[in-house]
């Protein structure tokens, strides 16, 4: 396998080349430790690139290996990982994308010390916008971070420098985190499978319940395999409170076997807003995926979603403002902050914990309303957001309310599902007229991440779009 396929071809087969010595780790992480010095410089995927670090971390891992017995306790022995600036490495600072960051963590996030007892290296730190407020990859700070497919083109956010490194072969997977479309909406931009996982799959310790419940971790990658073959890896460990039960069966078992025919809902409503147009490719590429799902021989329904009378959601926004407020407040150096991020956490302050609470004990009502037609269906297919990838610097030195206003008219598929905590996930839908990515969202029942990496290998296995690649990254 030559160098650029070796980049490219995703962490479940790294995993495999490392086990039976074709490739070391060694050679894989000073593959994507080169390709980072070619091509970052052109996307600003990464804060730091921890490149001693790692090559240290892969010698170790080959000499595991090289003892014998380390891959099946191991499974991502040896692989580089990218980790998005949010989650703790320790040793390094966690930025959340500001400049108003204080000392080193101390420790590893739970999700990063999984990740090392799989076996793992970290390879280095993705951007993301100021506290993963925005559906863009773009701060005063760290500078913008640039779409591989379009260099112009935004990569969405928050978990933008995590996708862009995917997307280029700066790394096989990548950490990111989602409160309100944060790895669905990247993916989509940058051509990647995007699952946000059942709230608690993945432990946000020890931020535990961020945004006070809206908050996921997960993982960025080419393919559902990939996936799903991360989340085995990292399953087992502590548990944050309210975590799911364990899957009946591997999730790398599931993207692998026959699927049943399913009861599928279609959907592309939005919420009332007189700023927000479903744009034509994006419904065509939902039309589309709905014809070919009735091909695989599923039965699929038009069943619209009822949002609510109001876009963003009353349910989203007191706890999406008060989480910023929290994190605003927890920063060592908070008179750093971006002008507009200062004047929604400002906001965020205002609003009462009993609010926010009262809220939350409403979050089954929500959900029933959310989830209608997963009451006769098994899957919800919607589209990820209305409109192709903005230009890169449009909201630069903006405010608040207009930053938000443009946020909002992103985000809309996808943060109700954050408000019910349930699995969603972005999956490519070919390319539209401008060469950029399209992708449809699947949306499953609580605590069935299963069927819907199922569901997307199936669609994977019609559309191998991990076989695309941006032109000039090869």
């Amino acid at each position: 396998m030559d160098a650029t396929e070796l980049a490219y071809a995703g962490i479940a087969k790294q995993a495999e080349l490392i086990a039976a010595g074709e490739v070391s780790s060694r050679e894989l992480v000073d593959l994507y430790l080169e390709r980072i010095e070619r091509y970052d410089g052109q996307l600003n995927a990464f804060r730091v690139v921890l490149g001693e670090r790692a090559r240290m971390e892969a010698d170790q891992a080959d000499a595991r290996r090289g003892a014998g017995g380390e891959s099946s306790q191991r499974p991502l022995l040896g692989v580089p990982i990218a980790v998005k600036d949010e989650i703790d490495v320790a040793g390094e600072v966690t930025t959340h994308g500001t400049n108003a960051y204080g000392d080193p963590a101390r420790a590893d996030a739970e999700v990063v010390r999984r990740v090392r007892a799989a076996g793992a290296v970290i390879i280095g730190k993705t951007h993301m916008p100021e506290f993963g407020m925005f559906p863009f990859t773009e701060s005063a700070t760290f500078g913008v971070t640039r779409n591989p497919w379009n260099p112009e083109r935004s990569t969405g956010g928050s978990s933008g420098g995590s996708a862009a490194a995917v997307a280029a072969g700066l790394a096989g997977a990548a950490l990111a985190g989602d409160g309100g479309g944060s790895i669905r909406i990247p993916a989509a931009r940058c051509g990647l499978f995007g699952l946000k996982p059942q709230r608690a799959r993945v432990p946000l310790a020890p931020h535990i319940d961020a945004w006070y419940g809206l908050a996921v971790r997960g993982v960025l990658t080419r393919s559902v395999t990939d996936s799903a073959y991360f989340l085995d890896a990292i399953a087992a460990g502590p548990q944050d409170p309210g975590a799911p039960p364990a899957p009946e069966r591997p999730f790398l078992q599931a993207a692998g076997e026959p699927i049943p025919r399913l009861r599928i809902a279609v959907s592309t409503r939005l919420p009332p807003s007189p700023l927000t147009r479903l744009h034509p490719e994006h419904r065509a590429a939902v039309e589309e995926t709905a014809e070919l799902l009735r091909s695989l021989g599923h039965e699929v329904n038009v069943r619209e979603v009822d949002h609510g009378p109001l876009a963003p959601p009353l349910e989203f926004v007191p706890r999406y403002l008060r989480g910023i407020h929290d994190e605003a407040g927890a920063m060592p150096h908070p008179e750093r902050l971006e002008r507009r991020t200062r004047a929604m956490a400002f906001i965020g302050g205002l609003i009462p914990p009993a609010l926010v609470e009262r809220v939350r004990a409403r979050e089954s009502q929500i959900a029933a309303r959310y989830n209608a037609a997963l009451a006769d269906h098994d899957v919800l297919l919607t589209p990820v957001f209305p409109a192709p990838a903005p230009e890169l610097g449009g909201l630069e030195g903006r405010g608040w309310l207009w930053t938000s206003t443009a946020a909002s008219s992103i985000v809309p598929y996808c943060v109700p599902w954050n408000v019910t905590g349930q699995p969603a996930c972005s999956v490519p839908a070919g390319f539209g007229s401008n060469g950029l990515p399209r992708s449809v969202q699947l949306v499953g029942r609580p605590n069935d991440e299963a069927t819907l990496i199922s569901l997307a290998a199936q669609i994977e296995a019609e559309r191998p779009w991990a076989q695309d690649r941006p032109p000039g990254f090869s």
